[in-house]
């Protein structure tokens, strides 16, 4: 079966298929998947999780029915799912390098694609076709795609960070419509329960030295989190590996909802930290009230790109 427009999760739960690979834009997963569990399937999801505290708060929610139903519920962080990092990470955990007592993580790259409008498309079919590039479809860049480095540290330390303080903008983008209102860096300094900083640097600069990685310094050493162990299979190919696993039995049951929701929670608390301009302790940004996602997805209603944030009036 082939569905398609706004409400075809729905017409496909209908279904009696097992298993759901969740693969939109960001913005539709607290809802997507939250209808998924509800139907009883079994979910693997890509990250981020949600791009608001709003959505991540329902998919915190959803995670957990996920449990009370047995439904496994697997997410994209694919790095989780290579030997390599599992190995070093335990051997991190183990005492290694000694106590941790900073970390840093860099996704530095290229913007990964802004499209031109075309004349047959309206607003919604325009803001979901170039959705990288809006704040309410993908979560800007620290949220999209440095929630990768981000989960790495979160995995090693075993929690969160508790505050977060943060900067950033929009260095070289044109207000032209297919750049949308997304900021093309961000700094941050989080600090987590036990005094331990993780320095956060993400940018889509062309043209500039890129860099992706994450990296522990510990009492007795120092680790690139990656380089105490060896892959045996790609680890784009062992996380659904394993999920399919998890769903036949094969393995323990498999639900990373929380440990990803957290991760997206913590880029999400960057974000805000840097368009606010203040300084952000973990309980006042997972319990804000702010939703970005318009309540009523219409293809004949207008979506204007939102005003691009400015540090001390943002949100």
């Amino acid at each position: 079966h082939c569905f398609v427009g706004l409400d075809a999760y729905k017409k496909i739960l209908e279904t009696d298929i097992d298993v759901v690979i969740h693969a939109t834009p960001p913005y539709a997963r607290p809802m997507h998947v939250e209808a998924a569990i509800d139907a009883g399937k079994h979910v693997f999801t890509e990250k981020p999780l949600a791009v608001d505290p709003a959505g991540i708060r329902r998919f915190i929610k959803t995670a957990q029915k996920a449990k009370e139903k047995n439904l496994c519920l697997h997410t994209g962080t694919q790095r989780r799912s290579s030997n390599a990092y599992r190995e070093t990470v335990k051997k991190i955990q183990d005492g290694a390098i000694g106590d941790i007592i900073a970390a840093r993580v860099y996704w530095n790259g290229e913007l990964p694609f802004s499209h031109d409008r075309k004349p047959e498309w309206n607003d919604l079919e325009y803001r979901l076709r170039n959705w990288y590039n809006q704040i309410w479809t993908c979560g800007d860049n620290i949220v999209e795609q440095h929630i990768h480095n981000i989960d790495i540290i979160n995995w090693i330390m075993g929690t969160h960070p508790v505050k977060v303080v943060a900067s950033g903008g929009r260095a070289w983008k044109p207000r032209e419509e297919k750049y949308g209102d997304i900021w093309d860096h961000f700094e941050c300094d989080f600090e987590y329960p036990n005094g331990v900083h993780m320095f956060s640097f993400s940018r889509h600069w062309n043209n500039s030295k890129n860099d992706v990685f994450e990296q522990v310094f510990g009492t007795k050493g120092k680790s690139m989190c990656n380089d105490m162990g060896k892959d045996t299979k790609n680890p784009y190919v062992q996380e659904h590996i394993d999920f399919i696993q998890a769903v036949r039995g094969e393995i323990p049951y498999l639900n990373t909802g929380i440990e990803c929701a957290e991760s997206t929670m913590t880029a999400i608390m960057g974000r805000m930290a840097a368009y606010t301009g203040q300084e952000l302790t973990w309980d006042d940004a997972l319990n804000a009230d702010l939703s970005i996602v318009p309540e009523d997805l219409d293809w004949n209603k207008p979506y204007p790109l939102g005003p691009i944030p400015v540090p001390g009036k943002g949100n």
